[in-house]
């Protein structure tokens, strides 16, 4: 049975597609069946792994809504460049469904409809959402198993994610879909030379305990172009140590009760995150080379 992943936030900017790609890549390189939803009408997950979103003829969206001439999840489900890592992807069309599901029945269920009669097996299902609390986000945390919510070292980004950790996920787990589970919360773009990011850092452990993933994102631009050749950083990249750290990631996704014994307990999340060190400065100037 396929474990399902909604990759949520509704600030844009924090990760989201970074981390659906790399996480997804991440997987299929141990050697999982994975396929990646891009539920995103600004198609950056598609765009990202070099697909021309203008020509294709089928995206989610037909897989959605297009009653007229049922069209599976299958059929617009398209290979990426990597082997095992697949995309069904997305264009401006989805736009289109928020305002044409707001009238149907059962709205909220139809990604899982789609997901559910597809007769390819995944070992994995990530779906990036849309910076947005609408109903295609709803659609998607309707459908999934669990949640990963990339946070910015930021403290507003935190707050926002706070807010959707705390109402709509429970909401959705109350009202729609029972097993929804939190997979834990990513810290993004982390860059240790700011105290800023260090506090903010401090308080997601202190709030979250257990539930923030050891592994921390730091903030680099080498990442930013690995979309320009079409591909996740970890084949563009293998030996960058960002692509280290989604494989730690889907590590610790894949084996959450070990992994769960290296992480930061909620009382240690209140220590103060120690001041940057110089091989920390030096690794971070490399990276912005």
């Amino acid at each position: 049975m396929s474990r399902i992943i909604a990759i949520a936030n509704q600030k844009g900017g924090v990760g989201k597609t970074t981390t659906t790609a790399n996480l997804g890549a991440a997987f299929a390189e141990r050697g999982s069946q994975v396929l990646l939803i891009d539920f995103d009408p600004q198609s950056s997950l598609s765009l990202s792994l070099g697909f021309e979103v203008l020509k294709l003829e089928r995206t989610v969206y037909d897989a959605l809504l297009d009653s007229g001439n049922p069209v599976s999840l299958d059929s617009v489900t398209r290979p990426t460049s990597m082997p095992g890592l697949f995309l069904a992807p997305s264009s401006i069309e989805l736009a289109r469904a928020e305002p044409e599901l707001i009238g149907e029945m059962s709205r909220e269920y139809f990604l899982k409809n789609a997901i559910q009669a597809s007769e390819r097996a995944y070992d994995f299902i990530l779906i990036d959402c849309s910076p947005s609390l609408g109903i295609l986000t709803t659609n998607a945390l309707a459908a999934a198993d669990q949640v990963l919510v990339p946070v910015q070292a930021d403290y507003l980004a935190f707050r926002g994610a706070d807010l959707l950790i705390r109402t709509t996920v429970e909401k959705v787990r109350r009202r729609l879909n029972p097993r929804l589970e939190l997979a834990g919360v990513l810290v993004t773009m982390f860059n240790s030379r700011t105290t800023h990011a260090r506090e903010v850092l401090d308080e997601i452990r202190a709030t979250y305990g257990e539930k923030v993933f050891r592994t921390v994102i730091k903030q680099s631009t080498r990442i930013k172009e690995a979309p320009v050749s079409g591909e996740p950083l970890l084949t563009y990249d293998p030996h960058n140590v960002l692509s280290q750290a989604y494989r730690e990631l889907a590590l610790e996704i894949e084996a959450p009760a070990c992994a769960r014994e290296d992480r930061v307990p909620p009382e240690a999340g209140r220590q103060k995150t120690a001041e940057p060190q110089e091989a920390d400065l030096q690794e971070a100037k490399a990276q912005e080379n």
